[in-house]
This record gives structure tokens, C-alpha cells and sequence, in this order.
């Protein structure tokens, strides 16, 4: 629903504003955000949404009794892509306040971190298409994986996110990595079916995941196509001497690592293992990815 404003020169853009309080800066930076918006130049309305109501039940809400010409998210990766569905039904473009643990569509996009720097982003940067992947119907921004780092999303709480931040991450993730093990899967892409012995598939819409972590260093959120990766190490050890290439997304150098472009890719498993998509667990295998090229509007530079 557009806003009583949109396409008028000369007035001010209004703005629905929508504050994971639960995210791990987002009780601190509810207040701030608006504060920000404004000195941005746009015209806030917040919504406050009650405990246990979803993001994206809070976005239709707020449209619900706002006339707004966008939509503005602070949290993290994971109520990003909560405010997934309600974003597609709104039609409107959104802007992001980074305000959670690893911000990885931020940092694909190029939003800065700092609230004041991307409250200018929100109010003056560039109304951009935005893909979004999908497993078995339920949709990601970064990315959705199988293995390593969905153990890693079942094992890492929400308290440990909020307290420790990434050390959390990396404490979690030295606890798990000692005991990671290689399991069968089947790939089918593009016309070819590949059995691999794996440690983690990746499958990436955007660049980033994981706090920082790199699909490929051509990765792009807007560019139609999935960017997938399996590690197959014999060794947890080998991962650790991975890390700088994961982080760099140069990892489809090594002769350990397969990496492929897609669009639509079926992973197998021998027995049903979860999938983190965003940081939270939202499918098991077997596991069905497409792409939905440029189906939402981003504020980004």
C-alpha cells in the first residue's frame, strides 16, 4: 500500500519502523533508531509489536494503521528473514538497521553497521532488486546449509548470540568442529547427479553468512543465481586451514572444496538432516533450492 506521499516532489518520505527488541543491540537501539531516521529526514512511524508476534505479523500491523512509502527493519539476519513473507505481500521497499549478531545481508548489500550511517542509507540510498533463495518452500536471504554449520545453528542458543556476540560463534563452532564428521549426499543440478562426501553443502543467495564468512567472491544478492559449496575434508583440522580462503570466499580453489552456480539444486541425504537457513533451523533433507530473481526492493547504497 503506497504512502500518502510517494511520488511528491518536495515532501517527506514516511517511514514504518520495526524494532527487534530481542536482537542482541535491539532493546538499547529501539529509541536511537527512530532518533537516527529522523535526523535522516524521513518521518517515522514505529510499531511496538507485543511478545510473541512475528515480524513479519508486526509489519502487516503497522501497514495496517501507517500510510508508509517504505519499511524499515532493525534486527539481525534472523528477523530479516522472518519479515520475509510480509515484505513479498507489502510490495514496498525496506531498509535495514543492522542491529544483530552477524548482519550478513547488511554486510552483502554494504550497509554500515553504525546506526546513524545507515539511517542516511535508509533515507537516501538507492531503491535496489533483491533475490531471495528458497528450500522447500521457505525462503533465505544468505544462505541455507546443511552439516557443519546447521549443527552449529542448533548448538549456538539465543542467550549465547546476545551475550558473547561472534565469540559466541567461535566458541560454539571450536566446540562442534572436533566432532564433525563427513556424510553422503547426492547433488542434482543442472542435468548432473554427484555424490559427495561432505562436511557441509552451502547453498548462498547473497555473499555473506556466518558473521562474515563468503560464499564467492563474486557472490551477489542480486545476481539470479545460487552460489553453492561442499566441503569435502577428510579432517576437521583441514577446515581450520580453510578459513582464511571461507572468508575470503576463495575456497572453490581447493581440491577438497566443489563449488557450482545455479538455480535449482535437490540435496539427498541418507537420513534427514536439518537446514539452517539465516541462522535458524527451517527445513530438513531432502532439500529442494530454487531462486526468486529480483522479487523484493532493498534500500542500499
Amino acid at each position: 500500500m503506497p504512502g500518502r506521499n510517494s511520488g511528491r516532489r518536495g515532501t517527506i518520505a514516511t517511514a514504518l519502523l520495526i524494532v527487534n527488541r530481542r536482537a542482541r543491540q535491539g532493546e538499547a537501539a529501539a529509541e536511537a533508531a527512530r532518533a537516527a531516521l529522523e535526523a535522516a529526514g524521513l518521518a517515522v512511524a514505529p510499531f511496538t509489536p507485543p511478545e510473541g508476534m512475528s515480524c513479519a505479523d508486526a509489519i502487516r500491523v503497522g501497514l495496517a494503521a501507517h500510510a508508509v512509502d517504505r519499511i524499515v527493519i532493525g534486527g539481525g539476519d534472523g528477523t530479516l528473514n522472518a519479515a520475509i513473507p510480509a515484505l513479498l505481500e507489502a510490495g514496498l521497499p525496506f531498509g535495514i538497521l543492522p542491529l544483530g549478531t552477524a548482519n550478513d545481508l547488511a554486510r552483502s548489500l554494504g550497509i554500515p553497521f553504525e546506526l546513524e550511517a545507515a539511517a542516511q542509507v535508509v533515507a537516501h540510498g538507492a531503491v535496489r532488486p533483491l533475490d531471495i533463495g528458497e528450500v522447500n518452500g521457505h525462503p533465505f536471504f544468505n544462505v541455507a546449509s546443511i552439516g557443519f554449520s546447521a549443527e552449529l545453528a542448533q548448538e549456538l542458543k539465543a542467550e549465547a548470540k546476545r551475550r558473547f556476540g561472534r565469540l559466541g560463534y567461535a566458541i560454539a563452532a571450536f566446540r562442534l568442529l572436533r566432532r564433525a564428521r563427513p556424510f553422503t549426499a547426492w547433488l542434482t543440478h543442472d542435468g548432473v547427479r554427484e555424490r559427495v562426501k561432505t562436511v557441509q553443502v552451502s547453498v548462498g543467495n547473497g555473499k555473506h553468512h556466518g558473521g562474515g564468512m563468503t560464499v564467492a567472491e563474486a557472490a551477489r544478492p542480486d545476481d539470479g543465481v545460487l552460489d553453492v559449496y561442499s566441503l569435502e575434508v577428510r579432517h576437521w583440522w583441514r577446515l581450520v586451514a580453510l578459513l582464511p580462503w571461507l572468508r575470503r570466499g576463495t575456497q572453490g580453489q581447493w581440491r577438497e572444496v566443489r563449488a557450482f552456480r545455479t538455480t535449482a539444486l535437490e540435496l539427498r541425504t541418507r537420513r534427514p538432516r536439518p537446514v539452517n537457513t539465516d541462522g535458524e533451523i527451517t527445513a530438513w533433507t531432502p532439500a529442494r533450492f530454487r531462486v526468486r530473481p529480483g522479487v523484493l526492493r532493498v534500500v542500499a547504497p
